[in-house]
């Protein structure tokens, strides 16, 4: 795969893939989750798909993800969120449909949340706003004491041999960037589909609901399925994903009703 580098805020190279359409249809962008990257088979599958219809896409690294710079354990919600709109600033033109699974969801809220002028739609799958608020409460007794000890806890990554990295400073940039669990609805009327797994261990199917209910858009849709976890990624949930894909493709380019 051929790929290209733009620097973010703090200098560090991202990392990111585009592909220039041919329709007019809104690029669709993907942003990834926690430790993840852009090889990752959803973000792999829907360019796949954004090449058929010739609509644009980009993928990308955050800092200290995949292929970029950066260390992850120094990385927090508010840096790869910037990561994220150095991407829509600097590589994207025109509108964007932002995708983002688990963490990236977060992160895409965050960013429709900064450019509403810029975001034309949102994909949230297994989106996971505001996971680093009772993070804490879930290490054991035994992990809680070593974060505490040493400011960081290693914990084993289900997906991959490299561990996860949780730091103080996650912790506490996470808890600034809260998008749920403040007063002030998040004020985002573009098309949303949110599509959850309800045997998802990581994100309780209800933050779906929570999400919706917490925008001041009425177009929303939530898709959950029975038996689908995390992840998202077994063949017919990636077709549900292009399907809600092309749903926010069509409701973008359909003006409202007066």
């Amino acid at each position: 795969m051929s790929y290209s580098k733009i620097a973010n805020a703090k200098g560090q190279k991202l990392a990111y893939f585009y592909y220039q359409g041919t329709t007019d249809l809104p690029t669709l962008l993907f942003c990834g989750g926690f430790k993840s990257d852009m090889m990752g088979s959803k973000a792999v599958y829907l360019e796949q798909q954004a090449k058929l219809r010739g609509q644009s896409y980009v993928r990308f690294d955050y800092s200290g993800h995949g292929l970029s710079e950066g260390r992850f354990e120094d990385g927090t919600i508010g840096l790869w969120c910037a990561d994220a709109l150095t991407i829509i600033d600097e590589v994207i033109t025109g509108p964007v449909l932002i995708a983002g699974s688990s963490m990236g969801g977060w992160i895409a809220l965050l960013c429709a949340r900064a450019r509403p002028e810029r975001i034309a739609g949102f994909l949230g799958i297994a989106a996971a706003p505001d996971f680093t608020i009772d993070l804490f409460t879930r290490f054991s007794p035994a992990q809680q004491q070593e974060f505490k000890q040493q400011g960081f806890l290693a914990v084993p990554n289900d997906y991959s041999d490299d561990p996860y990295i949780f730091t103080q400073a996650l912790l506490d940039d996470g808890a600034a960037h809260c998008v749920l669990n403040s007063a002030d609805k998040l004020a985002i009327n573009c098309p949303v589909y949110l599509v959850q797994g309800q045997c998802d261990a990581e994100v309780p199917w209800q933050t779906a609901q929570k999400i919706s209910a917490h925008i001041t858009g009425q177009n929303v849709i939530i898709e959950l399925i029975k038996d689908a976890a995390h992840n998202v990624s077994r063949p017919q949930d990636l077709i549900r994903l292009d399907k809600a894909v092309n749903h926010l493709n069509a409701a973008i380019n359909t003006p409202p009703m007066s």
